[in-house]
């Protein structure tokens, strides 16, 4: 079952401008800041908020190869994405892969909306 809204993504052109504005200016907090092998993950946040913003690279995400290169505008939370991808699949959902991934934190799927935006789905990994 889906259970949050993990991360919304905002694709930007200089990711340290853009803590810089998103912390110093708007005044939200930094939480992640991981040298990713698909790019920096760069996250802020709204204090006391689980929600988070990514900060991701417009240039890395134009540059990698790949359709998981770049994280979808919207990652949505799941506490069983592999039963949660069977139901959906079967509700007529169209995925970009033909099962859920297992990656360094957690399982991951992208899901294609209508209009062919692409919504993430993530589990993060049982302790």
């Amino acid at each position: 079952m889906l259970t949050n809204i993990m991360y919304v993504t905002v694709y930007v052109t200089d990711q340290d401008r853009a803590l810089e504005f998103y912390t110093e200016g708007l005044g939200l907090e930094k939480r992640l800041d991981f040298p990713g092998p698909d790019g920096r993950f760069l996250t802020v946040g709204v204090p006391d908020s689980p929600l988070q913003i990514i900060l991701w690279s417009q240039a890395a995400a134009a540059g990698q190869p790949g359709a998981h290169a770049a994280p979808g505008p919207l990652i949505l939370e799941s506490d069983d994405l592999r039963k949660d991808f069977e139901v959906m699949g079967q509700r007529g959902v169209v995925f970009e892969e033909s099962e859920p991934v297992d990656y360094p934190f957690g399982v991951r799927v992208e899901a294609v909306d209508p209009d062919g935006n692409r919504i993430s789905l993530r589990q993060q990994p049982k302790p």
